[in-house]
């Protein structure tokens, strides 16, 4: 009968001339009858397969799960219920359960079996999926016979869903991409950490040497990957679908989640980040916590732009772009883990407040800082905001560390006491350290002027006095303020709190000469870093030609004060016998005698002074020998006729190249033959 009925039914199709004519007439055919055949059954059966195998291949192209043509099936039977009462549908949810149960029983992934029974799954579960909106829309109560069918698909549904999390879990983490930067390169830090402690002793290029930053190209950082294999896309996307239109978001959601976290938690394992609590980063030596501050700089840029940028485009595969379930599901499965990696920025915010440390901080403010663009992009939504929260927290706290740091090391060198002066009246290390130290913040101009600006404000706003002596420069600086003001301002200030700790190192030398020395010597020092680096640009030249003046007037008073005593034994006063004009031999031969013991006073002292700038040294020896050496040669001259060769001990020649032997910080003796 059923051939009959086809057969009158070819012309329609010939003229519909589409699929839905036929589907149709079979439906048609199917309200007349009671029961089915055996052979019917079959052909029917093999009809549907063929139907879902063709919409899930269309499913996967579209990265959706649509409205197939089967679902018409599904449609048209129930609206014939009244007319074919409920075997229809019972039948139809028996061949459902059928295909969803037989799973149940066999433990193999389903999706590892290929795509065939993929698709049949996942369309026998859509078919539940529909038949239960169909059967709720009829409004039912517990007493009409298609109620228990109801409940019978809810729990195949049920069954299905719980199943399709797993095939969802299992395709997410076998089919893990894995994850090796291999386009950045980590040097191990362990050789070249930087001793505070040892500061001081170095000299200026391995200090500089020891500070400079390592970096990371921010090309090879901006880099999107794979982190599941994009094969099976299509089938995770159809699968949450699914899920979602079951109204099963919530453990589609749970399961991604769980997975992407672990995956996550992976990436920093590789990535060598410990999980490390407060105290433990707070007990750490320096030399330890330096090589992890390094490490931790470089793979907070990677983790941000490479990682977590490709795990919110995964996440936007998955679930659609913009989708409010994407960005949910992405801030989950994300947020342990960056608030791992900024739980030591906080760490590092609040331990102590060492100099040594202030470049490490600087590096981990900067970075954090630049990466707020891309963690304010990645978290846009309100979802997200609790993580944008603790970053720009952490990123405050790191910059606050570092204001603290730089002016309580600035109060430090103001009230830093010596009880012992250093020998040779050479430069001191604390002046190295210092100029050294501003010279390598110059590295990091913008973000410290930003900083040091914020410090400003505030001390503005609570008009608490600048506690920094410095006022003469700051002001001078207020006037041409340059690129950086804040941070010229407080360089200049931090410049005259070392200048005022050196004036009073300067009084622990008993020689004023040796005060003046030293003096010189320190800022010549200061006056040549600020001109021979970025530093000029912060302190101008203003202050640089006020230092060199500084400098050459205690080189001046230096020479005042060593051979003022002796160059007076050169000059024709008291010379002269009393009450006559001619010279006193005997005076001549004294005050002769006089000038070579306080020259070689001079030269068994100052021979141990040092002057370890060579044009600073070869400049003084000049400037000593135009007025000693040249007094000497004239006084000799004038007065040749008066005194005989075993008076004169010393040549001029002689005396010029003992100077030679000056500030070079190892004591010698003359030794002279003639000596009497």
């Amino acid at each position: 009968m059923a051939v009959e009925e086809s057969e009158q039914v070819i012309p329609d199709l010939e003229r519909e001339d589409n699929l839905i004519a036929a589907a149709r007439h079979i439906v048609m055919a199917l309200g007349s009858k009671k029961n089915l055949t055996s052979d019917e059954k079959k052909i029917l059966s093999d009809l549907g397969s063929q139907l879902s195998s063709m919409n899930i291949q269309s499913e996967k192209d579209e990265g959706k799960i649509g409205k197939r043509e089967d679902d018409l099936d599904v449609e048209d039977e129930v609206d014939e219920e009244d007319e074919e009462g409920v075997g229809v549908i019972e039948e139809r949810i028996g061949l459902i359960q059928e295909k969803i149960m037989k799973w149940e029983e066999d433990q193999s992934m389903i999706w590892d079996l290929g795509p065939d029974e993929a698709s049949e799954y996942l369309n026998a579960a859509n078919d539940a999926r529909i038949l239960i909106e169909k059967l709720e829309s009829m409004h039912l109560s517990k007493e009409d016979q298609e109620y228990k069918f109801l409940q019978r698909a809810y729990s195949v549904l049920q069954t299905a869903m719980t199943r399709l999390e797993e095939e969802f879990s299992n395709l997410l983490i076998q089919n893990r991409q894995p994850f090796e930067p291999e386009y950045v390169s980590f040097r191990s830090t362990e050789e070249d950490v930087v001793d505070g402690s040892s500061f001081v002793s170095l000299g200026d290029e391995s200090f500089e040497e020891s500070l400079r930053r390592d970096s990371v190209s921010r090309a090879a950082e901006e880099h999107v990957i794979d982190l599941v294999h994009p094969a099976v896309i299509p089938d995770l996307r159809c699968i949450a679908n699914l899920l979602f239109a079951s109204n099963y978001a919530q453990e589609c959601a749970q399961a991604y989640t769980i997975v992407r976290r672990d995956a996550l938690d992976e990436c920093l394992f590789i990535l060598e980040m410990e999980r490390l609590s407060i105290e433990d980063v707070l007990k750490m030596e320096w030399s330890t916590l330096n090589s992890k501050i390094k490490r931790w700089i470089w793979a907070v840029k990677i983790f941000v732009r490479v990682y977590l940028a490709s795990e919110r485009w995964l996440s936007d595969q998955i679930f659609g772009e913009g989708e409010p379930v994407s960005q949910v599901s992405f801030v989950d499965a994300s947020k342990a883990s960056i608030l791992q990696l900024l739980n030591f920025g906080e760490a590092m915010s609040i331990g102590p407040h060492q100099p040594e440390k202030l470049f490490r901080i600087l590096d981990m403010y900067e970075v954090l800082a630049d990466l707020m663009p891309d963690i304010d992009a990645l978290y846009p939504d309100e979802v997200g905001s609790s993580v944008k929260f603790e970053c720009h927290e952490v990123l405050t706290r790191l910059g606050d560390c570092v204001r603290i740091t730089f002016l309580e090391f600035k109060n430090t060198v103001g009230s830093n006491p010596s009880t012992t002066p250093l020998v040779g009246g050479g430069i001191h290390p604390l002046a190295r350290y210092v100029m050294n130290y501003l010279r390598t913040l110059t590295d990091y101009g913008e973000a410290l002027n930003h900083l040091l600006k914020d410090q400003e404000e505030e001390d503005a706003i609570s008009s608490s006095p600048d506690t920094s002596p410095g006022t003469e420069e700051d002001n001078r600086s207020e006037g041409s303020p340059g690129r950086f003001p804040s941070m010229s301002r407080q360089f200049l200030s931090f410049a005259s709190v070392l200048e005022n700790n050196l004036e009073e190192k300067s009084k622990l030398y008993k020689e004023t000469s040796l005060q003046h020395l030293f003096l010189m010597n320190n800022l010549h020092y200061m006056a040549e870093k600020v001109k021979g680096s970025e530093l000029r640009v912060i302190f101008g030249d203003e202050w640089i030609r006020k230092h060199n003046w500084k400098f050459q007037q205690h080189a001046m008073k230096y020479e005042r004060a060593s051979w003022i005593s002796i160059l007076n034994l050169l000059k024709d006063e008291g010379i002269h016998a009393p009450g006559s004009n001619s010279v006193s031999k005997t005076l001549l031969k004294e005050k002769l005698r006089s000038f070579y013991l306080g020259f070689e006073d001079i030269y068994r002292i100052q021979t141990a002074w040092s002057i370890p700038d060579v044009q600073l040294r070869e400049d003084l020896r000049i400037s000593i020998s135009v007025k000693v050496i040249q007094a000497y040669r004239t006084f000799v001259g004038r007065n040749n006729s008066h005194m005989s060769d075993k008076n004169i001990r010393y040549t001029a020649d002689d005396l010029e190249n003992y100077l030679l032997d000056f500030f070079e910080g190892s004591q010698k003796l003359l030794q002279n033959p003639h000596r009497r």
